[in-house]
């Protein structure tokens, strides 16, 4: 017999949460919050209608199914099951931070502050989950599938995320590297930049979309760092990344002839290590991040698995 659907509902820490923690009480997170020129019924506002969300929700899972909650600081220590459904409650970066930890469960986006959110991946409201749940498991749901991208390091750590990897060095230091593409003939060009950004198209309403928009607003310069063509963002869906050198700085030893680029299903970004130590994070977790040093490398590239969200 098989298990019934359990309904892993993913949140966050509230701001309100965090400032009461900190500050012991309702009454002395207002007063630092007055001091400077907050007030804290703004935030407590936000708090009841995550907390009211969440109840909503939770009073929509079918009586015959099993459900859980996991906080967002837990999600590395939490084991996700096949035949779970997975409800994200909260905010557009909350989904990206569980893509990572998923294989093909599918994810309903909860919107907790319409209007506040972009909606981009939490696209429903709490009055919608009923619903939701009955057309995701007869079946009759309708899915994204949005195309992740994974660094993989020579050591074999690897790291996936849903809107961009991030590489370079810890804090504001240069970062200084090889890079080049795998099906290029074996051309690399040594850098010293800012780091490198990779990311998808979900990330193309983020921060790809921020250094794009940058980079073509200089329209003659941009083309020819990337062969003579402006580069067009990916869809969310489609299996293609965009990636860009952040503020290369050319030398003597370093270049700067590439400094932006697409890379496809087959093709695969390669860069090696000529640092101390440099990190690679996803999505924003700096505290989730694959740390290298001198000599080793690693490859980018578009992720085999994908976040099945329900539309």
């Amino acid at each position: 017999m098989s298990l019934a659907p359990r309904v892993v509902l993913v949140h966050r820490t509230t701001e309100y949460e965090e400032l009461v923690a900190r500050h012991g009480t309702h009454g002395q997170a207002a007063f630092f919050l007055a001091s400077r020129g907050r007030d804290i019924k703004e935030v407590a506002e936000r708090h009841r209608r995550t907390r009211q969300a969440l109840t909503e929700v939770t009073s929509a899972i079918p009586l015959t199914w099993r459900q859980t909650r996991v906080e967002r600081a837990d999600l590395d220590r939490f084991l996700f099951a096949p035949e779970d459904v997975v409800v994200v409650v909260g905010q557009d970066g909350l989904v990206a931070n569980v893509a990572k930890y998923l294989d093909g469960q599918p994810v309903l986006g909860i919107d907790t502050d319409p209007g506040r959110n972009p909606g981009v991946l939490v696209r429903h409201r709490p009055g919608d989950a009923a619903k939701l749940f009955v057309s995701t498991q007869s079946g009759r749901g309708d899915f994204d599938e949005l195309t992740m991208v994974e660094a993989v390091a020579d050591d074999t750590q690897r790291l996936v995320a849903l809107n961009e990897i991030y590489l370079g060095a810890a804090g504001h230091r240069t970062a200084r590297y090889r890079l080049g593409l795998e099906d290029d003939g074996g051309v690399v060009e040594a850098q010293a930049s800012s780091g490198v950004l990779i990311g998808t198209g979900t990330g193309a309403t983020g921060w790809i979309r921020s250094v794009w928009q940058e980079r073509w607003g200089c329209p003659r310069s941009s083309e020819a760092e990337s062969g003579g063509r402006q580069l067009r963002l990916p869809s969310p869906t489609e299996e293609r990344l965009l990636w860009f050198v952040r503020e290369a700085w050319p030398s003597p030893a370093t270049g700067t002839s590439r400094v932006a680029g697409e890379l496809t299903a087959a093709t695969r970004l390669h860069l090696t290590v000529e640092s101390e130590r440099l990190v690679a994070f996803g999505d924003g977790m700096e505290t989730d991040a694959v740390e290298l040093t001198w000599g080793q490398t690693l490859r980018v590239g578009v992720c085999r698995e994908r976040l099945r969200l329900v539309c």
